[in-house]
């Protein structure tokens, strides 16, 4: 890591997480040391027209570093188009522009990328001269570590592609990447105290004035967003209370013990997920980050891989990551709030992205998608649309109408014509081969009509 001139703090924070991990720690949390969260503050009761004070005070952070590996990709996952030829990142531009209209605030759009997606993310900001802020660099770099084999936890050699031996730390990189980058440092000393972060693919995750107010009248060193859990929620993680401290805690699936599986996936019991949105206290921040040499000591978790992502008969590996929400445990006196589902629309499949791309969602003036059908209905795509080339291929003319649909479930291969309209519990079963949904076509639970 260091010839490779990762930073001393990256290196310690690896250093600290490989040792968890050849010890075999779990970091299980026993719902007998748990206490569900039951009240919480909501966005819904705050001041929509609240003072852009705290804002204008606010930078915004959106973690760029994913290459959308999940459909087929090998670039930055911001730049996939979503609507109207706007991709991601210029989705967020506009949010970001039309925050500082209303407001009158600075907001500079600062970029967590990797090496894979920094060039490509900075070709976009460029096209934009307005939003450069004076003292604040468009991004900066998340860290690097090797990928280890899986039986002896030893760096993994694949000479074939020695790109591959590298993986990014998972999004709890934010915090020493900050430390280490000086984008902290440089925040503080443009004016900055504060700092929403967030995934590059959610859109919901718009600049929030009454939000901002909230987190700086609140005095706390950190605040999650969280939404209700449901059904379909159960099998992710959850918001909870320590019972020895009283301190708020995540706890994943994977930290889970067998038999607490069911409290875990009780929604009425623990009823919070987080978003992945976080406020930050830069000053509360660095002053911890002082405190601990750069090292939060986050939560790991062992993602098992191959080294090569393409390839399933090639080494498996571990990639040692965390979360930057499990840092909620870290900051003491640290707090979170409720927000509608409209702040969370992350895509991480092709599924995600047919229905925003679909009418079930319009586009606002201030570049959020809001649905216009309740509930959404349920997009599941079959193994021809995994990849987003395939996915783009089958649907030349763009997304079908899903305002009338409840569900739409494709299992074969089918290509859309230009002004199909879905309706019900449509299906569409398995095919011999490729096969075409006319124009103008209407899909329902019989098939094409």
């Amino acid at each position: 890591m260091r010839a490779a001139r990762v930073s001393d703090v990256a290196v310690e924070v690896f250093r600290q997480a490989w040792t968890e991990l050849a010890r075999g720690d779990t970091g299980t949390l026993a719902e007998t040391q748990l206490e569900p969260v039951t009240d919480l503050d909501s966005l819904q009761d705050l001041d929509p027209d609240a003072e852009a004070r705290a804002l204008g005070r606010t930078a915004v952070v959106k973690l760029n570093g994913g290459l959308g590996t999940s459909m087929g990709m090998d670039r930055a996952k911001s730049l996939v188009p979503v609507r109207e030829g706007r991709s991601f990142l210029e989705l967020t531009i506009d949010q970001v522009r039309h925050a500082r209209e209303r407001s009158g605030a600075r907001l500079p759009l600062v970029l967590m990328n990797s090496f894979r997606t920094r060039e490509d993310s900075l070709a976009v900001l460029a096209e934009h001269p307005d939003l450069p802020v004076d003292g604040v660099d468009a991004d900066f770099l998340q860290s690097q570590e090797p990928k280890l084999l899986a039986g002896t936890l030893a760096p993994v050699q694949w000479p074939a592609d020695p790109d591959l031996e590298w993986c990014p730390p998972g999004h709890g990189d934010l915090y020493p990447a900050l430390l280490a980058s000086g984008m902290l440092e440089q925040l503080r000393a443009a004016g900055f105290r504060y700092a929403m972060v967030s995934n590059s693919d959610n859109v919901g995750a718009a600049p929030s004035a009454a939000i901002a107010d909230w987190f700086a009248r609140s005095g706390a060193p950190l605040a999650m967003e969280v939404c209700r859990r449901t059904a379909a929620d159960r099998k992710g993680g959850h918001l909870a209370v320590r019972r020895s401290d009283g301190q708020l805690v995540l706890r994943e699936k994977a930290q889970t013990a067998p038999e607490d599986a069911d409290a875990f996936a009780d929604v009425d019991r623990h009823r919070f997920f987080n978003t992945n949105t976080l406020w930050l206290d830069l000053d509360q921040v660095a002053s911890v980050l002082k405190e601990r040499g750069g090292v939060l000591g986050l939560p790991l978790i062992r993602n098992e891989k191959t080294v090569d992502p393409t390839d399933p008969t090639s080494p498996r590996v571990v990639q040692v990551e965390t979360a930057m929400g499990s840092a909620i445990e870290v900051f003491e006196g640290a707090t979170a709030i409720e927000v509608p589902r409209t702040r969370f629309r992350p895509v991480k499949t092709t599924d995600d992205l047919l229905l925003l791309r679909s009418d079930a969602f319009e586009l606002t003036d201030d570049a959020r998608l809001e649905p216009v059908v309740d509930p959404l209905p349920l997009v599941t795509l079959g193994e021809h649309y995994r990849t987003l080339a395939a996915f783009e291929c089958r649907f030349p003319h763009g997304a079908p109408s899903l305002r009338e649909a409840s569900s739409l479930t494709v299992e074969g291969d089918w290509t859309f014509g230009a002004g199909v309209r879905v309706v019900g519990d449509a299906l569409l079963g398995a095919t011999p081969g490729a096969r075409p949904v006319p124009d103008d076509a209407t899909v329902g639970p019989d098939g094409v009509a």
